[in-house]
């Protein structure tokens, strides 16, 4: 059985349940715990009672070391901050051979047992951003996304893990200083500086909007594959990260062009239209819930928002070459 955790509030609840309901379709064997960082996340989650998941309150998550650095954290660096922390709560507490942590923004279009498997030997597993030239971000983002990051339950793999965690309490801000960003810098030197970690190398795995000018993709049966354009290499699209897909301001929409990273006709057509009808039924889903659960930040109401969401789908995906898109 694999074992995956991610965490969100509830204004993420709809990506994290469309993520899960992935995971159903691909995965025939998980089990995902779910750190609620809100009380109405923790709430309607328990509500659902969906199967295969575990639900962890903050209450039983913080401890004194967290705690001591939330006052002077954002909400997303205190995200950051407790990534690792995660993933050594669910090994230490539900006594797992390996938990793999996810972003709640990704979407499995394949079993992703195929990219643990490649780990074989090694104790943990982190994924490249393999940018495109034109959105290189190494210098300030890092060489490695924390998106999907796998650390097995052995000696060398806890204490890389620990130690990640203590530096992300010790500094995790939403800024580049000093040759770190995030919780996500520390990872550049984990090839070099430990033994046992695995680079990613299948394709399939990690491909996001930083990335995608690099593919073009098929759908071939049930499965998409991408094809490389540089080394003609075809490789199964195992998932997709959908970074800044509708978030939406509190009171209101607002439009941006798709301009600040490069969408493909075929990336459109095969990855995006069908991730928004995914995102959709997850948000009805909420909705039927709890009426009061917004769950992609937005307060418009049931009608509006199905009605606004008709329009973005015919007029702005179905039809433009530019993708549009909404962002805080």
């Amino acid at each position: 059985m694999l074992n995956f955790c991610t965490l969100f509030d509830s204004n993420y609840i709809a990506k994290g349940l469309a993520m899960y309901q992935s995971l159903m379709k691909t995965c025939p064997s998980f089990h995902l715990y779910i750190f609620a960082f809100d009380d109405l996340a923790e709430t309607d989650l328990l509500k659902m009672n969906l199967p295969h998941i575990t639900i962890i309150s903050l209450t039983e998550f913080e401890d004194e070391e967290l705690l001591s650095v939330k006052q002077g954290r954002t909400k997303v660096e205190y995200c950051w901050t407790s990534t690792p922390s995660t993933i050594l709560y669910c090994i230490n507490n539900f006594q797992l051979d390996h938990c793999t942590y996810l972003d709640a923004d990704l979407y499995f279009f394949s079993n992703p047992k195929v990219l643990i498997d490649e780990m074989k030997d090694c104790d943990v597993l982190i994924t490249p951003h393999r940018y495109s030239d034109l959105y290189n971000q190494t210098q300030t983002s890092g060489k490695y996304c924390v998106q999907f990051n796998t650390f097995k339950n052995t000696e060398n793999g806890l204490a890389i893990l620990k130690k990640w965690r203590s530096d992300c309490i010790d500094w995790c801000y939403n800024r580049y200083e000093d040759g770190k960003r995030g919780d996500q810098m520390y990872l550049d030197s984990w090839p070099e500086k430990y033994k046992g970690v695995h680079e990613l190398k299948h394709l399939g795995g990690g491909v996001a909007p930083w990335n995608m000018q690099q593919y073009n993709f098929e759908m071939i049966g049930d499965k998409i594959y991408g094809n490389e354009l540089a080394n003609y290499q075809k490789f199964e699209l195992i998932f997709f990260h959908f970074h800044y897909m509708f978030c939406a301001k509190k009171s209101f929409f607002r439009e941006f062009s798709f301009d600040i990273y490069e969408l493909n006709e075929s990336t459109r057509k095969t990855v995006y239209l069908p991730y928004l009808s995914y995102l959709i039924k997850s948000f009805k889903f909420c909705k039927k819930t709890d009426k009061n659960l917004d769950g992609l930040a937005t307060q418009q109401s049931d009608k509006s928002w199905y009605r606004y969401m008709r329009i973005v789908r015919k007029r702005y995906i179905n039809n433009d070459k530019r993708f549009k898109y909404w962002i805080e």
